[in-house]
Parts: structure tokens; C-alpha cells; sequence
């Protein structure tokens, strides 16, 4: 098969982190779009379904590019398919061992296959997809913060994702009613702005104004200080008691990765002060 399956796996979820996906770190969903095969309409599981459902497709329905062809359709020049494994039980004639595992006295091997969004095909209906909505009452606090930030990025709505473009200084937010909660909207957004106040003409942040990789001292000091700018932040409107669990695993995983490097967090606790106080429009010593 050539790659190994995990090493694929691994690296498209890389992929995605790098493109400003954090999987884990998803307070929004469509309850009623999980991916699923358009042909079969069965629903994928396992790490697939973190897979598919980690990309940025309004549509939950997915197919090969064999069915995508007999259901009249072309997939899109350039489209770049995502794969889904599988476990295939081997008979005793297979001397296929890459990946191999043993269950019950069975021999299984991870294989895959790849797939498309419906979004990525020309000439394919799709049913339609109930799109899930909560009520959305706005927090009075959290508005006013917004509305006394400084060089405020434009924040769009729409879609599946949430980040911050240095590039085009914009933040981009699924809507807003598809969101667990109000608090973890505003969560979200003013993580992405914590993000934002790192632009050159803002605090101008070497982790927002320099190019760096998932993974690194600076994305990961970056992402820290962001996530504690938000903590910061969602204290002063009210809201910590919602959201405070989820900050702190979300800033565990990242120290952990670092090797609980201390340090840094202190270092990003300073500059995540900074942030918070530039969204919060505070003079120094305020």
C-alpha cells in the first residue's frame, strides 16, 4: 500500500490542526449532519467520523469517486479526497502483513479507501439536511466588550469552522445558533480574537506576525495565550463557570505537549494579559 495507514491517518490530521482546526476544541455542531455515505446512508464511525467531521463541508454526505461517477456525477477538478479506513479479516492464504492485527484467532488489516463530499461533485443531488439550531440569546456583558474593542477584525459567520486569517485579518465563526451555548460561543470568539489582537497592527505578536508550524514553541505559545486571553476575558463578562473545564483541558493538552514546560505558560499568561486588556480597550494600570 505504500504509506502506512496510521502515517497517513496521522498526517491529514496534522493537516487540518495546521489549517487552524482544532478538533478537539469543536462547541458547535449539526446534530443532524453527521457524515454519512450517500449511497448506503449508513453513518461512519470511529476515527473516521473525527476525520470527516473535522472539515469544513456544509454537506454530510461523502462517496467514492466509483459512486460519484454512477450517479452521473463529476468530482471536481482538483479536489482533494480524505480517507476512511477500515478493518479487513484476511484468510490464511493472505500474506498481506502490513498493519496486521489479530482478534479471536482472526487476522484483520487496516486498509482504505477514499472519499468525497458532496460539496466536491458536480451534477449530484443530495436530500436535504435539517440544520440543527439552538435559541441564541446575546450576553449584554460580552456585546459591550465587543463593541468597545479597538480595530475590531470583521467576524463573518457560516460554515463549520472557527479561526482567525492574519492574512486577510478576519474571523470566520459557524453561526451562531449552532453553538451548545451562548457561553461557548462567546468563548470561541473571543478566542479567535485573542488571536487577532497579535496582528501588526495591534499588538503585532511574533506568533501571529511570523509563519510557524502546528506543533512548534511559537504556534503552541500563540494558541495559550489565546485560550487564557478568552479565560481572562469570559471572567470579567461572567461566564468562566461554563467554559473554565473546558479552557483548562484545552490549555492541559498544549503544557503537556510542551512537556509541561512552565515556563512558557507564564510567558503566555503575560501576553495572554496584554490580549485581554486590548479587547477589554484597558490603559496599563487600569
Amino acid at each position: 500500500m505504500g504509506q502506512n495507514v496510521y502515517d497517513m491517518i496521522n498526517s491529514r490530521i496534522m493537516e487540518l490542526l495546521e489549517r487552524g482546526t482544532i478538533p478537539w476544541k469543536k462547541p458547535w455542531q449539526n446534530r443532524n449532519a453527521m457524515p454519512k455515505n450517500l449511497i448506503s446512508k449508513k453513518e461512519y464511525r470511529g476515527v473516521n467520523l473525527f476525520m470527516l467531521g473535522c472539515q469544513s463541508y456544509d454537506s454530510p454526505y461523502w462517496m467514492t469517486y466509483k459512486q460519484c461517477s454512477e450517479l452521473g456525477g463529476q468530482v471536481q477538478h482538483g479536489s482533494k479526497s480524505t480517507p476512511v479506513v477500515f478493518w479487513k479479516m484476511l484468510d490464511s492464504s493472505t500474506t498481506d502483513k502490513e498493519e496486521e492485527r489479530t482478534l479471536n484467532g482472526k487476522r484483520f488489516v487496516l486498509k482504505y479507501y477514499n472519499v468525497f463530499n458532496a460539496e466536491q461533485c458536480d451534477g449530484i443531488i443530495t436530500p436535504p439536511t435539517p440544520e440543527f439550531s439552538s435559541p441564541f440569546t446575546p450576553i449584554e456583558r460580552a456585546e459591550l466588550i465587543l463593541l468597545g474593542t479597538p480595530m475590531k477584525p470583521e467576524i463573518r459567520h457560516g460554515g463549520n469552522r472557527a479561526y482567525y486569517s492574519p492574512s486577510l485579518d478576519y474571523i470566520q465563526l459557524p453561526n451562531k445558533t449552532a453553538f451548545d451555548s451562548e457561553e461557548e460561543y462567546y468563548s470561541t470568539l473571543f478566542h479567535e480574537l485573542g488571536h487577532a489582537t497579535g496582528h501588526g497592527k495591534r499588538l503585532a505578536r511574533n506568533s501571529i506576525l511570523e509563519p510557524s508550524y502546528f506543533g512548534s514553541h511559537e504556534y503552541s505559545k500563540e494558541e495559550l495565550v489565546a485560550e487564557m486571553g478568552s479565560a481572562f476575558i469570559c471572567g470579567h463578562v461572567g461566564i468562566e463557570n461554563s467554559i473554565i473545564e473546558n479552557s483548562a483541558a484545552y490549555i492541559a493538552g498544549w503544557l503537556k505537549a510542551l512537556k509541561n514546560d512552565k515556563t512558557l505558560l507564564v510567558h503566555a499568561a503575560a501576553q495572554a494579559q496584554k490580549a485581554a486588556d486590548f479587547i477589554l480597550n484597558r490603559k496599563e494600570g487600569e
